[in-house]
């Protein structure tokens, strides 16, 4: 796909949100039901369902999906398609790209081991390593376009209001 097929593609789309504001508000969801033989959680992806479970360095066995690799996972499937979107709506050229992601955990948090341990990532890095002619500017651009429009980036840094209920079934 070209920039100009990426604009066709688009175009209605963001005229529709600039027409009528309330039709880019999208309500995403995602479920999972708790497993009944291990700690274990099946989330259906839409294509499968995952089943994560504690990363061994909790106890787990590392048979079941973590849920920090998936969160980083989450970041690295948005940023790649945000930089392969926002390269082609510029028009520079990748020849080939990998999207990378790291986060520490210090799971004596989690793990309630120490009370001043933070629980979570205390800190993630995202690095893109590309293959390009393109000059400096234009990669220096790129990777600004892609923070400011990458959904799971932007979620995790601006870290939104969390609402948590328990619900009788």
């Amino acid at each position: 796909m070209d920039a100009n097929e990426l604009r066709a593609m688009q175009a209605p789309i963001k005229e529709k949100y600039k027409s009528d504001a309330k039709a880019a508000f999208i309500t995403l969801k995602a479920k999972g039901a708790l497993d009944d033989q291990s700690i274990a959680c099946k989330v259906e992806t839409g294509r499968a369902l995952a089943v994560a479970g504690l990363h061994p360095a909790t106890g787990g066995s590392g048979m079941e999906l973590c849920s920090g690799d998936m969160l980083l996972e989450a970041l690295v499937a948005c940023a790649g398609v945000t930089l392969k979107a926002v390269s082609t709506a510029l028009g520079i050229t990748l020849k080939k790209g990998v999207v990378s992601a790291e986060g520490d955990l210090d799971f004596r948090g989690t793990l309630g081991v120490d009370k001043e341990a933070p629980v979570g990532f205390a800190q993630i890095r995202l690095t893109f390593d590309v293959d390009t002619d393109e000059p400096q500017e234009k990669l220096d651009q790129l990777l600004k376009l892609t923070e400011r429009y990458c959904v799971v980036y932007q979620t995790i840094k601006s870290g939104p209001p969390v609402e948590v209920k328990m619900k009788r079934a």
